[in-house]
């Protein structure tokens, strides 16, 4: 049973305020809950806290104040606060900083206000005109729902007058209501598809899973247009049957609105959303019906996690292996692995689910960790795209174009069938590879296994693991060319310019997230190009994500090497993954689609993986490269950046803290660095960094935390530590 402290008792508060220590305050009248969300003074202020435990009494009893007041809200549970200590503990963060991510939403002090509302009442209209008969649809449709005025007449399309007429007939009620209400009940038998054979033997296993109701996870491995969803949708049926709540955590917000119609399709009604998009009354309804059981989905981007979920018994994360799952500002930690975390705390299931895993997934179900579910057929008539590469050698192209002959060529013959055409180029990263047009040569560093990367600040070429530098070379060192050597890839709006340039006719589109205020004008656009509202789309790796364009039949990847040798080791994974999860969005219906792969270097591992769709290949190649050189999964990593307006002082302390690293040589860490950061200088303030690397077993986190307490660190400088980094910016 939880503890209760009474009225005067010694309680330990964590609060969200930026303090390294859990404070004594006194219990407030009526006593209060181990976990209670609590009020409490700190200085002149009142500030939003959570009872931790019992006071420790290390300080003068006749100063401690009593909590302000015990807020309205159910009280954090056990395994929520492990969780965030487990957290904390891996990414070496500040418990206030990881409280605060578990109390992200507005007004979770006030108190619960009052809202009018309108239900569907038994009087019959004196008269009943279109806009009325539409008004008393909406309310059958939804079900005896309440609805705010507001809402009411936006889905009738009508006045407020119209619905303030039918109160006074008696046809609608008007009535007080708590402004944050339970979701509608979702049913879990209203809209089951017909499943394929294969899709239904998975739906099964991950129906068992969950039944369970022990922790395990599951990846959910399948071609793109496999009908993952489908199958994952049938485990949270399961989830809902048994009482329990389910999370579909999802990379991007773009794919929220197209999701969250399947999700009504398939249970007859819509769960809480929690993402940037939602508004804050919505964010604060969301948090407090999760807490009390009346949220019985939630889908959502990373954050999620941290919601207050009473029973949690199921989470997914769709395109596991998407990069936006790694936090990389605040509190740096990665969703898919906190997933595993929170879920293991709960008793509950994880479904991992992708066309194209991590490496980190891949590696745990070889290892016998998680188990795996393979979708092998696409769904319905559509079939895998042709995939080939244009050589880029052999193609005659002027300087300043991207778009080759043979591609060129492509596009034509689809435009004329009518369909569309898809030119991706993904410009991830500032700083490009710096490659020979002659030979396709990449200029790497003397000192490492790594690629010279273009600085525009020093206007030289720097490696990102040693930190050498060296000026940009007039003449090819492998084939000695002159003047041939380039930044690759040009900006999805220049080449919408060449593609408009090449198809005047053609009706461009470019779909990049940059370009957009708001995700709703985001999502508004995806579903305008995928009902035929563009010819040719212009895209980044935003189209990579689970859109359904039914009409596209053909994808040019302008530049399949820009990232093959980055800086990154990651760089080869996540070409892979693009660009399978690119070529998956051609051909998705009747008509076969196609991929063409632009490249210098066609006969490139990754390249030939790719079209020969030997997954496993690749990643046999990969996973021996990455143990041979002891790197994640099969080493640790942590990234340290520092970073200080004065550049002379954040490298000096980069090296400082290089010397001293007796804590680290002691589990058998390497240091290497500082080098600057590859994005140097970030609003004005210069970046170094560090990096550690340990073998697998050892206890990094501690180590780290010993050798960053031997330093003081100086106001004007920040220290982060990145556990498990992703990017290497």
């Amino acid at each position: 049973m939880d503890m209760f402290f009474h009225e005067g008792d010694l309680v330990g508060v964590l609060t969200t305020q930026p303090l390294d220590r859990v404070l004594d305050y006194r219990a407030p009248e009526g006593g209060c809950w181990i976990g209670a969300f609590v009020e409490v003074p700190l200085g002149p202020r009142k500030v939003l806290g959570v009872v931790w435990g019992p006071g420790k009494g290390d300080y003068d009893l006749t100063k401690i104040r009593a909590v302000s007041r015990v807020l309205d809200a159910a009280p954090m549970r056990e395994e929520m606060r492990t969780f965030l200590t487990r957290a904390a503990d891996y990414t070496l963060t500040p418990m206030s900083a990881m409280l605060r991510l578990g109390t992200r939403a507005p007004g979770l002090g006030d108190p619960q206000s009052m809202r009018t509302v309108y239900r569907l009442g038994i009087g019959v209209p004196d008269r009943l005109t279109d806009a009325r008969a539409r008004v008393i649809e909406v309310m059958r449709d939804y079900g005896g729902l309440a609805f705010t005025l507001a809402e009411l007449a936006e889905l009738a399309g009508t006045g407020p007058s119209v619905i303030k007429g039918l109160v006074k007939q008696g046809v609608i009620t008007e009535e007080a209501a708590l402004r944050d209400t339970p979701y509608p009940r979702l049913n879990p038998d209203h809209g089951g598809h017909d499943l394929t054979e294969d899709q239904q033997d998975g739906a099964k296993v991950l129906r068992h899973a969950v039944r369970e109701g022990t922790y395990g996870t599951t990846l959910l491995k399948g071609v793109t247009g496999s009908g993952k969803t489908e199958v994952y949708l049938e485990a949270v049926a399961e989830c809902l049957r048994i009482g329990r709540q389910a999370l579909v955590l999802l990379p991007e917000i773009a794919l929220t609105g197209q999701f969250l119609t399947r999700v009504e399709a398939r249970f007859g009604a819509r769960p809480a959303e929690w993402h940037s998009g939602i508004t804050m009354a919505e964010r604060r309804r969301a948090w407090r019906m999760v807490g009390q059981g009346e949220a019985q989905l939630v889908v959502g981007a990373r954050s999620a996690l941290f919601l207050p979920f009473r029973n949690l018994g199921l989470v997914v994360v769709d395109e596991e292996h998407d990069t936006s799952y790694k936090q990389e500002d605040g509190v740096l930690y990665n969703a898919r692995d906190m997933a595993v975390l929170r879920a293991s705390l709960n008793g509950a299931h994880v479904v991992l689910a992708s066309a194209t895993p991590s490496l980190e997934t891949w590696a745990n179900v070889e290892a016998g960790k998680y188990a795996q579910i393979e979708l092998t057929s696409r769904f319905g008539p559509a079939v895998m795209p042709q995939m080939r590469a244009i050589d880029m050698r052999a193609e005659d192209l002027p300087g300043g174009r991207w778009v080759s002959p043979t591609l060129q060529g492509a596009v034509a013959a689809r435009l004329e069938k009518g369909e569309q055409a898809l030119l991706f180029l993904n410009r991830r990263g500032y700083a490009p590879v710096t490659l020979c047009r002659a030979c396709g040569h990449q200029i790497g560093c003397d000192q490492c296994d790594a690629r010279m990367v273009e600085h525009r600040f020093l206007k030289r070429l720097m490696c990102h693991q040693c930190g050498a530098t060296k000026p940009i070379p007039k003449t090819c060192p492998s084939c000695g060319a002159e003047d041939r050597l380039a930044p690759v890839g040009p900006g999805v709006e220049r080449l919408a310019e060449e593609a408009q340039a090449l198809f005047p006719a053609a009706r461009v589109a470019v779909l990049s997230s940059d370009l957009y205020g708001s995700a709703r004008a985001l999502k508004a656009h995806i579903e305008s190009i995928a009902n035929g509202g563009a010819d040719i789309i212009i895209g980044t790796q935003l189209v990579a994500k689970g859109h359904n364009f039914p009409l596209l039949t053909l994808v040019g990847v302008i530049d399949a090497d820009l990232g093959l040798q980055g800086a990154d080791l990651r760089a080869a994974e996540r070409t892979f993954q693009l660009m399978r999860q690119v070529s998956g969005r051609a051909g998705r219906v009747e008509t076969p689609g196609e991929a063409l792969l632009q490249s210098f270097q066609p006969e490139h591992p990754v390249i030939r993986a790719i079209l020969s769709g030997d997954q496993e290949g690749f990643w046999r190649a990969e996973a021996a490269e990455r143990k041979a050189a002891g790197v994640p999964p099969y080493g640790r990593m942590a990234g340290i950046v520092l970073s200080s307006p004065n550049v002379q002082e954040v490298f000096d302390f980069g090296a400082e803290m290089a010397r001293k690293d007796a804590p680290l040589r002691r589990i058998g860490a390497q240091v290497y660095g500082p080098a600057p950061a590859p994005i140097a200088r970030v609003r004005g303030r210069h970046r170094v960094r560090l990096l550690v690397k340990a073998e697998k077993g050892v206890p990094l986190q501690a180590a780290l935390s010993q050798w960053v307490a031997q330093f003081r660190i100086p106001a004007t400088l920040r220290l982060s530590i990145d556990i498990d980094p992703q990017s290497f910016l």
